[in-house]
């Protein structure tokens, strides 16, 4: 509880500071030189989704078992040194003051009227084409980003510390991570990166539909439109290609009063996505200050929960 409490706290105060180096840098960096021993020219499917599942065996258990050897080494030096150190692992793995300060450049970009500014902005949070996004383009994607990352940045790693600790959470980072990188359907990546994407949509299963519920109460405890909330999220919460991602994005739509999803560009391809909530009204700078509370809110209401449950699971 101890480890837990003060990993999420420093998170909320700190955040990651940019020029800081971040253990997904270093996994990122494995899985580089892994792809390039693992996906060769030529290689058959079957030989692509093969390696694939090694690559994906490989990472976890690299990210699973060096952190559990460092906290381990520590405590034979002294506890009180593996609780440091556990605790900076694991806030490391939360994204909660980091998706807070991307929203807010975004918001005084647009609320300066600096489009281009704007636009750069969006180009670090997603990889559909931002150089022609209008000021409503940039709002939807955004909220659409900050309302997925929820669950992926903030629940599902509390959710997999809650149970196994940094360790845990490192293996689902190297996941999560793995997704970003090689989890895409192009003719790269469709069957070297399926073992992955897979993985990432299992582990994401019972925190996605947990942050569709908290970020309902939070939107009740902010006093929006609990009952809307409900009714999109339960209406839409399968208009996504991803088995996991509607579920908070739906939610966050029905609480905005706004609809989510539609026409967007990924590498000067136009792809129409299916829609989450209802376009009553036009998307405006209040809907991402609003998604701010809800992100701060849905990640105290994750953390308080998880952090209950160690504590009478476990003890302090």
């Amino acid at each position: 509880m101890i480890v837990f409490t003060l990993g999420y706290w420093l998170d909320i105060f700190i955040g990651d500071p940019n020029n800081w180096y971040h253990p997904v840098q270093a996994l990122g960096k494995i899985i580089n030189m892994l792809e390039q021993k693992l996906l060769k020219a030529g290689f058959r499917k079957s030989r692509k989704k093969i390696n694939g599942f090694i690559l994906l065996m490989l990472l976890v258990l690299i990210a699973f078992i060096l952190p559990l050897l460092i906290i381990k080494l520590a405590f034979q030096i002294h506890p009180i040194l593996a609780v440091l150190i556990e605790a900076w692992m694991l806030f490391q793995a939360f994204a909660t003051r980091q998706l807070d300060r991307e929203t807010k450049r975004v918001y005084k970009a647009l609320k300066e009227k600096k489009m281009q500014e704007a636009r750069k902005y969006m180009s670090y949070l997603v990889s559909r084409d931002t150089g022609q996004m209008s000021e409503e383009d940039i709002l939807k994607a955004t909220i659409e980003t900050i309302s997925e990352n929820i669950g992926d940045g903030i629940v599902a790693p509390l959710f997999y510390a809650c149970i196994g600790g940094a360790p845990l959470v490192w293996a689902y980072k190297a996941v999560n991570t793995l997704d970003s990188m090689v989890g895409y359907k192009n003719k790269r990546y469709e069957d070297f990166g399926y073992a992955s994407a897979k993985c990432d949509d299992i582990l994401n299963y019972i925190p996605a539909r947990l942050t569709s519920i908290f970020i309902l109460f939070s939107g009740l405890l902010l006093k929006m439109n609990f009952m809307q909330g409900l009714k999109i999220l339960l209406r839409d919460r399968k208009n996504h290609a991803s088995p996991n991602s509607a579920y908070p994005e739906a939610a966050a739509a029905g609480l905005l009063g706004i609809q989510l999803g539609g026409k967007a560009s990924y590498f000067g391809v136009v792809s129409i996505k299916a829609t989450m909530g209802d376009s009553d009204k036009k998307i405006d700078l209040k809907d991402l200050k609003k998604t701010s509370q809800i992100l701060y809110l849905t990640s105290f209401i994750a953390w308080a929960l998880f952090g209950l449950t160690i504590y009478f699971w476990r003890g302090l």
